[in-house]
């Protein structure tokens, strides 16, 4: 259904919600539940190197005999690799271990390594032209950046002639960057929520229990469905099949309006995650 992607701004279509892989780092496990996923009707994967489940992802993907250019793949380049030249041998080892030719998303993981921080603004120019690079040659159809904040974005806007189309980042129920939102709004990038689900603590809320209850679903399936009615793309991670499932089957119903303003009010039960410029990796 055309109604269940978004349009990044260079014109690809990307499905509106995604199976998320992070910590899943047992090859057998990633493997099933990537498959899971696929069957389950997924066609978005998010997968980075620091995950170290590329090579189990991309043989489920072969094995699901879905063709190619019916599955979206989302890679991240790591921390350790912030240069041009590192950059572009990056995505060859990714794009081995996924078995393709190509990605669909290429996304910088995060902006302001330990490793480079003493010249951030010259790493993530280089960096950045890399990615401009791969983007022209078609080894990705899209790319972006994960986990910047307003004054990054700035910095890298400032020495780009490509503009990232996504911004990956932390969100979810009772966790909305109101200023990170708005930068990439204004760039007109897609915000991608990783945690969707926060980290499991969500779960208690009372206000989200009693929502689900009136609409007959359960805490994850508000959360995701809040997520995409906000114009954001949701990555929910699970390893069990029947959650994978529940997960996707959020386009049957919509929540109002009233609801809405209630869920974007909740406390945040999960934390604030990582500052990327104080990040110790």
């Amino acid at each position: 259904m055309k109604t269940n992607y978004y349009t990044l701004h260079n014109g690809l279509d990307i499905p509106k919600i995604g199976f998320g892989t992070w910590q899943i780092k047992d090859p057998k496990v990633a493997y099933e539940s990537t498959l899971a996923a696929l069957k389950a009707g997924y066609r978005h994967i998010d997968t980075a190197a620091i995950y170290g489940n590329e090579e189990s992802i991309g043989q489920a993907i072969i094995d699901s005999n879905i063709p190619r250019n019916e599955i979206f793949i989302t890679t991240k380049l790591w921390n350790n690799a912030h240069s041009y030249e590192k950059t572009l041998k990056e995505i060859d080892i990714s794009l081995k271990k996924l078995k393709t030719d190509y990605v669909d998303l290429y996304l910088i993981h995060w902006p302001n390594p330990l490793e480079f921080r003493e010249n951030f603004e010259e790493s993530l120019s280089e960096t950045w032209r890399a990615m401009e690079e791969i983007y022209k040659v078609g080894k990705a159809r899209s790319i972006g950046i994960s986990n910047f904040m307003p004054h990054h974005i700035e910095k890298l806007l400032d020495n780009s002639k490509i503009a990232p189309m996504v911004n990956q980042i932390r969100l979810y129920p009772g966790f909305e960057l109101e200023d990170v939102i708005n930068a990439c709004k204004k760039h007109g990038m897609l915000i991608e929520a990783y945690s969707p689900l926060g980290t499991g603590q969500i779960f208690t809320s009372k206000e989200l229990e009693d929502i689900a209850k009136k609409y007959n679903k359960s805490i994850a399936q508000v959360c995701i469905r809040y997520i995409i009615q906000k114009g954001y793309l949701p990555l929910p991670k699970s390893q069990t099949e029947s959650r994978i499932i529940e997960n996707i089957n959020v386009f049957d119903f919509e929540i109002s309006n009233e609801d809405m303003e209630k869920i974007k009010n909740i406390p945040n039960y999960c934390g604030d995650g990582v500052n990327p410029d104080t990040c110790n990796f």
